[in-house]
């Protein structure tokens, strides 16, 4: 991500976690104040809570928003990581600690991650639709047991961190396969056909990127209504070739809040949202807070971004994985 030091005024906390009761750590802030938002933003597939993700930090203070960066569970790699009940679990309680002790306003929690906290992002969108209202997910994983075969075929180890957490390969047992579904977002994520979903790859990401974009498009259509979704073969198309099909290129897309990261393909059903950008296993903040900010709990999803303060620097950025 970068090397960029913490803000000032983000302070490291341990909160309880419901499941356990054990003390999970976190990045937060809470800028005092009434009725303020609050941003949950996910570290990345293998990082933990400490991990800098300072974009996020510098929009809230400048925002006037609360944070947390909890740690949940940390590296993907070990059975109480990758999308458990245990991680679920901190997630959720790191909102309730937020709420315990800063005036949260409850229409505007937001939730926002990149590659593994994409992934995380999406799961627990689905798995606790009632909480948020909207979630911005990066060059998430949908499905692990597509992705451990996608990992498999490029050699980049990480197929061997999910069969750490879920016990073996895909199709390696009954009991390992159930592991797979059950932390998937796939598995989980039709729950969340109310809640503002903004879902965004690069269209190089699984050629110059450890995420094919077939996941991020899958995602968008499992929530999309039918005549929405992305035909099979422009996903296949679109993941192969690392290109939008010229039947599909949209020479007025343009979004100023990708930089110097435009999208390339877009598509919208109802509160759900896909976009292709040209990037590969990145993250463009600038887009997903500035999204985030415009929306509210049980209204449906704002497309149209109003003018906003993008904070000065706040850029896309590969992501770690």
């Amino acid at each position: 991500m970068n090397n960029k030091s913490w803000p000032a005024g983000i302070e490291k906390i341990s909160y309880p976690s419901s499941i356990d009761h054990s003390l999970q750590n976190s990045m937060f802030y809470n800028p005092g104040g009434r009725k303020m938002p609050l941003l949950i933003a996910l570290h990345t597939w293998s990082a933990g809570y400490n991990q800098p993700n300072c974009e996020y930090a510098e929009w809230c203070v400048a925002k006037g928003w609360a944070f947390m960066h909890p740690d949940f569970r940390g590296f993907n790699d070990k059975p109480e990581a990758t999308g458990s009940d245990l991680v679920v679990a901190d997630i959720v309680s790191a909102v309730e600690y937020a709420r315990g002790v800063a005036d949260i306003d409850p229409e505007r929690i937001y939730l926002m991650g990149c590659s593994g906290g994409g992934y995380a992002s999406l799961l627990l969108a689905g798995r606790h639709p009632e909480i948020w209202a909207g979630v911005s997910a990066w060059v998430p994983i949908f499905d692990l047991a597509m992705w451990h075969r996608d990992c498999t075929v490029r050699g980049n180890g990480y197929d061997k961190h999910m069969e750490l957490s879920c016990g073996g390969a895909p199709g390696s047992g009954a009991a390992v396969d159930a592991e797979y579904r059950r932390r998937s977002a796939r598995t989980w994520l039709a729950n969340a056909k109310n809640v503002p979903l903004d879902i965004n790859a690069g269209i190089v990401d699984g050629h110059r990127g450890s995420v094919p974009i077939r996941h991020t498009l899958n995602a968008y259509n499992l929530l999309a209504a039918p005549a929405d979704r992305v035909a099979e073969a422009d996903i296949e198309y679109m993941t192969a070739k690392a290109e939008v099909p010229a039947a599909l290129r949209d020479p007025v897309l343009n979004d100023s809040l990708y930089g110097q990261m435009p999208p390339l393909f877009r598509k919208i059903s109802g509160d759900v949202r896909v976009t292709i950008f040209d990037g590969g296993h990145s993250v463009v903040y600038p887009a997903g807070l500035a999204w985030l900010e415009q929306q509210r709990k049980g209204k449906p999803a704002v497309w149209q971004i109003e003018a906003t303060e993008v904070l000065s620097g706040s850029e896309g950025a590969e992501v770690a994985r």
